[in-house]
Order: structure tokens, then C-alpha cells, then sequence
């Protein structure tokens, strides 16, 4: 008979509802009638060691916390700025915000015992202040300029300019393969903490939602209000069911991505023409629906042309969206083999600055092999590949 693991039930049942699981869902992971579990739960039965670990895993708790005596302190949720009648987070929402918790917690604490100083920006401004003053902070202290990036990919220079300025960034899609986070639950977060200062960007979309998403959460950091977010293309035009301080960081990404000095510098022939409009959307790496929104505002194009112009970006994206399928289609039969490496993935998921100080921290014996894998959720021995990757 296997041995037995004497849990502290109401530990156990803790830890499932913190997970987000039914006790359907979690006695599948071990597989078990419901009813067992809950016997588990209640302390009438105990689960053997291997199930234990089995709950843990799927719970992504440490064993050892099972047999607390008492439930543990665990990371305060971050404040709630989504939409009215957003859906509860799920699981994996709900495991990616306890990851970053757990990063930035470990970072900050590093910074603060290594004397760091705190960075003046965050909290530099507050919701009293004009939405276009804190857009133009956030410009000049990231050395951005939206009318000439460097390169190809703005997103791509947002993110290496937070990140030189302290400003952990991280994005995915997902947990694993079978678990996806999903969009509608929520797009972005930020951690206003003015030692190590977080953003996670929820990937499952194309470069331009995930930009404005990148920059409504700076303004989050600049207005030290921490909190999720799950801003839509939409809510640009039509922010009824937003929060004020959702209607305030929009208004600042707007401001900042797309600069009234700069829209009002193009030619007027430039919202005349669909063509023109798309040119320009790529340079600034801003949606064509998100362009459209700001010129009407600044009153640069007519309410008869926007709808025009609209419905041709709607167009747009209804085919680009069908062509995403398709390729998810492609990935799935195993058609197209291409795609971005583990490794890429990884880096982009831990944030470039992260991997690097926690790579560092190891090659230097500050912290052990088992911390850093923990910390990176790598194994050790994939530690050099992801090195190769930072300096691609």
C-alpha cells in the first residue's frame, strides 16, 4: 500500500481554490472521483505521497506547503481595472499574475538589500495631471521618438527601452501547450513597485494591440497603480464600461504612441487616402482602428470619412485575423513546423532583464542552480541556450 500524506486539509483546499479549479477539474489531475477529493479536503481521507505531488504540481504549489499547520500568507491579488461584467479569471490567468508576483517580489528584494535606488518615474505623476504631459514623460525618459523608430518592430523598441530603464517586461500567450491565457479575461498588468517595476503583456495577438497594451501599462507604472487590465481595440472609441483610471491610461498610451504634434505634421492628403493610412499605421506600429480614433478626435478627419475609413480597417482585420486561423490551423495538423524556439519563448516570457540579472546571479554563485531554475522555470541544463538567445 502506498504511503499515505497527511495534509492539512484546509491547506489543501486552499490551494485548489486559489488555482481556480473545481474539484472536478483537480481530481482529474489524479485521476479520482470528485468525492475523493473533497473527502481529502475535509480530512476524513488523505491522498497518497505520488497524489500529493500530483495536486501540487497541478496547483503550481511547493509540496512542503501541504503540511503547514496553518493556511499562508499568500501574494495580495492585484487590483481589478477590467471592464464591467469581465469574466472571473481562470486558471491560467490566475497562474501567469502569481508567476510575475513571484519574480518582481524576488527582484525588488534583491534590489533593496543590494542599496538600489528607486526609480524616480514611477509614481511621478498621478490622474490629476494632463494624459498628454505624463505621454510625453514616459517619451523622454524612454528616449522614444514614434515618428522615427530604429527599427523594424516598435514593439521591439519599446520593450528593449523599458527594459534599459529598469522596467521588467514580460509577455506570453500561455502556460504550457493546454493552457492558453485567454484574451478576454484580461490583455495586461503592472506591478508599480518603484524598485523593480513590472509589465506582462498577454501575447495572443498581433504587435500593434499588444503595443497599446505595453503603453497603457507604463502610464499604470508612471501613476503607481498597479492592477490588470483588459483594454480591447474597441475601448479606444468606446470606453463606457471602463474605469476612470482605464480611460486615463488609455488617453496617456494614446498620447504617447501617437503625438498630436506628429499627427498634426502629416499632409492632409494622409487621411484622404486608405492607402496612405496603412503606411502609416506600420511606421507607428498602431492599429489602423487606433489611428483612425485619434485623428477624428484631433479633429483631423471627418465623421462621414472615419466611418468610411473604418469599415475598410474593419476589412482588414477580419482577413487578417482569418489568415491567424488558418496558420493556428497549419501549427495544429503539423503543417508548418516554423514558428518562434523554446528558447525565445522562454526569454520573452521571463522578460530579457529578468533572464539576464537571474542568469548573472547563477554564473556568479550568488544563488543556487535550484533557485534560478525555479525563479526561470528552466531546467538548468537549458540555461546556455537561453544565453544564446539574449544575444541574438
Amino acid at each position: 500500500m502506498a504511503d499515505k500524506a497527511f495534509v492539512t486539509p484546509e491547506i489543501l483546499k486552499w490551494a485548489r481554490l486559489t488555482a481556480r479549479m473545481s474539484a472536478e477539474e483537480a481530481a482529474s489531475k489524479v485521476l479520482v472521483p470528485a468525492e475523493r477529493l473533497e473527502e481529502w479536503e475535509a480530512g476524513t481521507a488523505q491522498p497518497t505521497i505520488r497524489q500529493a505531488e500530483k495536486l501540487a504540481k497541478a496547483y503550481k504549489r511547493p509540496f512542503a506547503l501541504f503540511f503547514l499547520s496553518e493556511i499562508p500568507t499568500d501574494f495580495q491579488p492585484l487590483q481589478d481595472f477590467r471592464r464591467r461584467g469581465s469574466e472571473p479569471l481562470g486558471t491560467a490567468s490566475t497562474f501567469i499574475i502569481r508567476e510575475m508576483q513571484q519574480k518582481q517580489n524576488w527582484i525588488s528584494d534583491e534590489f533593496k538589500t543590494n542599496g538600489e535606488r528607486k526609480l524616480v518615474f514611477v509614481g511621478a505623476f498621478s490622474m490629476d495631471d494632463n494624459p498628454a504631459e505624463v505621454a510625453e514623460n514616459i517619451l523622454s525618459s524612454l528616449q522614444i521618438n514614434p515618428g522615427s523608430y530604429s527599427g523594424t518592430s516598435p514593439l521591439r523598441e519599446w520593450i528593449d527601452k523599458a527594459e534599459a530603464k529598469g522596467i521588467f517586461v514580460s509577455r506570453t500567450s500561455f502556460i504550457h501547450s493546454r493552457m492558453k491565457l485567454d484574451s478576454d479575461e484580461f490583455q495586461g498588468f503592472a506591478i508599480a513597485d518603484p524598485y523593480a517595476p513590472f509589465v506582462f503583456i498577454n501575447s495572443d495577438d498581433w504587435d500593434a494591440p499588444c503595443l497599446f497594451t505595453l503603453v497603457h501599462e507604463l502610464a499604470h507604472l508612471w501613476i503607481a497603480e498597479s492592477g490588470i487590465s483588459n483594454i480591447g481595440e474597441q475601448d479606444i472609441a468606446d470606453n463606457a464600461e471602463l474605469p476612470q483610471i482605464e480611460l486615463f491610461c488609455n488617453e496617456v498610451a494614446a498620447n504617447a504612441l501617437m503625438p498630436t504634434e506628429l499627427m498634426n505634421s502629416f499632409p492632409s492628403s494622409t487621411f484622404e487616402s486608405a492607402n496612405e493610412i496603412f503606411r502609416n499605421v506600420r511606421v507607428l506600429g498602431v492599429s489602423t482602428f487606433a489611428f483612425l480614433v485619434r485623428s477624428y478626435k484631433l479633429g483631423l478627419i471627418e465623421l462621414d470619412t472615419y466611418r468610411y475609413l473604418k469599415n475598410q480597417a474593419d476589412r482588414e482585420f477580419v482577413a487578417y485575423k482569418k489568415r491567424e486561423e488558418e496558420r493556428i490551423v497549419l501549427q495544429k495538423t503539423g503543417e508548418n513546423r516554423g514558428g518562434p524556439s523554446y528558447y525565445l519563448l522562454q526569454v520573452n516570457k521571463n522578460g530579457r532583464l529578468f533572464t539576464q540579472i537571474v542568469l548573472d546571479a547563477y554564473k556568479g554563485g550568488f544563488i543556487e542552480p535550484t533557485e534560478a531554475s525555479s525563479l526561470l522555470n528552466v531546467k538548468v541544463n537549458n540555461f546556455k541556450g537561453l544565453e544564446s538567445q539574449l544575444y541574438k
